[in-house]
């Protein structure tokens, strides 16, 4: 049975909001609503509705009239186990020491590599996209050249793949991993579990910093922070008052062009570049905290 996805874009998180809110109201009702951010810094929202059956054309027009978006396009998705073909067409990835799978992929881990078991079923970031690639990949430069951190935050988790490869890392480290969803809190723990790793890490509901234990266990030794642009900067004072002396800060989400204003704001809060990684258009930047 197929269905029906509505999408349009429009300047502004507000209005993007709203217009979402208004789509909840059409018959037939969508099963869901998506807005997200366009990664351009266009300040661009994308709204999407989700139907079961294919949606009124004048209500979707009215609707965009009125919220003054452009006209919504109404796209008809076939019947398809997504899953099953995510799970097909996704390797493995390798990120220096680390490898990062699924199950079906069992028996392609090679000998003394860092083992990640994250599902395709539970994507949000299962180590394909080049941000999550990038912040394993510096995660690796730093334990290359011998640091150490007892106390780490992954901020935005998605997976906690980040805070699951501190937590290979550093086995007696106190680890805590924040998400703004709780879904993916709830993918967190699924992943902790699968990898053996209960209560390994503190997997917290919370927009930014904005939990009491994340508070309580700060300073940090080292930040993860693998979100958007805006978020970033919005972020970057709230991270750097959460450093230890030699903190490294792990920075992604962010368009190559993004990065000298994300370098810029965090420079200004007393954390100096490390290191740049390109991937193919996106960046992942290492800060660090001197000492």
């Amino acid at each position: 049975m197929p269905t029906y996805n509505a999408v349009t874009t429009l300047p502004g998180a507000a209005a993007a909001q709203a217009l979402g809110e208004a789509l909840e109201t059409m018959q037939p009702e969508p099963t869901g609503i998506g807005i997200f951010e366009v990664e351009d810094g266009s300040d661009q929202w994308e709204v999407t509705g989700y139907f079961l059956d294919s949606p009124d054309p004048a209500g979707l027009a009215l609707i965009a009239t009125m919220h003054a978006a452009p006209d919504f396009a109404v796209v008809e998705i076939p019947d398809t186990d997504w899953v099953a073909k995510v799970r097909r067409d996704l390797p493995p990835v390798e990120a220096g020491r680390f490898f990062v799978y699924g199950s079906h992929d069992a028996e392609k881990v090679p000998e003394g590599r860092v083992a990640l078991l994250i599902e395709a079923a539970l994507a949000f970031g299962t180590g394909h996209h080049g941000t999550t690639q990038g912040c394993l990949r510096a995660l690796d430069r730093l334990l290359e050249q011998g640091f150490a951190a007892n106390k780490v935050a992954d901020i935005g988790c998605g997976t906690a793949v980040l805070a699951m490869g501190a937590a290979r890392a550093w086995p007696g480290a106190r680890i805590l991993a924040s998400d703004i969803d709780p879904v993916a809190i709830e993918v967190s723990e699924t992943n902790l579990a699968a990898n053996g790793m209960e209560g390994r890490v503190d997997c917290l509901v919370a927009p930014g910093f904005e939990h009491p234990d994340l508070d309580a266990v700060a300073p940090y030794d080292l930040i993860f922070a693998n979100i958007l642009k805006g978020p970033l900067l919005e972020l970057a004072p709230e991270v750097a008052g959460r450093t230890a002396p030699g903190c490294r800060v792990i920075l992604s989400g962010l368009l190559n062009e993004q990065a000298p204003e994300i370098i810029a704001a965090y420079s200004a809060e007393g954390l100096d570049l490390e290191h740049h990684e390109e991937i193919g258009e996106w960046s992942s930047l290492t800060l660090h905290r001197p000492a």
